[in-house]
């Protein structure tokens, strides 16, 4: 039986609120997060993402609280990303109520990190979020950028989702800083490239703007799909993407689940 294609909603947050913007910029408030949170779990959401856009050290603490708070009241996956560098930013996360932490520019900079933290903690709790963008001079075309898509790096993305899922990352969450927050559609090409080079779960985000996008994203290998401002400002709900999977002959979890929400 095929696995179920996930639905993600992705909460950007900044001291403590969840925000959202276009190709990394342009940052505008779109809620408190844990009542998102809630929302999308009543939605029908397969898990959520929290991503610290600003990771500063200030807003580690808020982040951990907001954490805590969110995982005592929802019942789906919550992976929290933004400024981890190390086992014990890990293990802070995990002990707050994370099931899974998202990783990325520390493990640019020092990839020797992903096999401190899956040697630790095992794969299945560590996600590489892998934010691209198109760049010639690279093998793929597309590179790898860091500290939240506004710095180049020149390294190969296809190449680093591959050595990083050989390090031990369990999944590959696959942002487009090319198509962020345009709601023209997902990287197809992009997704359908990093999937031939990894065996890890590819999760797809960056671009989503109508129902009709999702489904192709997963028929170009992603095995879930994350999106923000589309959910965040009411323009489809999670259960209206399922239907549309459903509707494909997609394996989708309940897509009956919070269709009148």
């Amino acid at each position: 039986m095929s696995v179920a294609i996930r639905v993600i909603p992705c909460l950007d947050v900044k001291d403590g609120r969840v925000v959202k913007g276009v190709n990394f910029a342009g940052l505008r408030d779109a809620g408190d997060p844990v009542e998102l949170a809630h929302r999308y779990d009543a939605e029908g959401a397969d898990e959520l993402t929290f991503l610290d856009v600003s990771a500063s050290v200030e807003g580690r603490g808020t982040m951990l609280e907001m954490v805590r708070r969110t995982a005592e009241e929802i019942f789906v996956p919550l992976t929290v990303g933004g400024g981890v560098r190390s086992v014990s930013d890990v293990d802070e996360l995990l002990r707050a109520g994370a099931d899974k932490v998202g990783i990325n520019t520390s493990a640019v900079l020092r990839p020797q990190v992903i096999n401190e933290i899956t040697d630790r903690f095992g794969s299945q709790v560590l996600v590489l979020s892998l934010d691209a963008r198109r760049a010639a001079g690279t093998p793929s075309g597309y590179e790898v950028t860091t500290h939240g898509g506004r710095t180049g790096t020149g390294i190969c993305a296809v190449q680093w989702a591959r050595e990083a899922a050989e390090r031990g990352v369990g999944e590959v969450l696959l942002n487009s800083g090319d198509a962020d927050g345009t709601k023209e559609g997902f990287d197809l090409e992009m997704i359908r490239d990093v999937r031939a080079a990894v065996s890890v779960p590819l999760i797809a985000s960056g671009g989503a703007g109508q129902v009709a996008h999702f489904v192709p994203a997963a028929q170009a290998g992603a095995d879930a799909v994350l999106a923000a401002s589309v959910f965040h400002f009411g323009l489809f709900t999670v259960a209206e993407v399922k239907a549309a999977f459903a509707a494909a002959g997609l394996p989708v979890r309940g897509a009956g689940r919070g269709s009148q929400a």
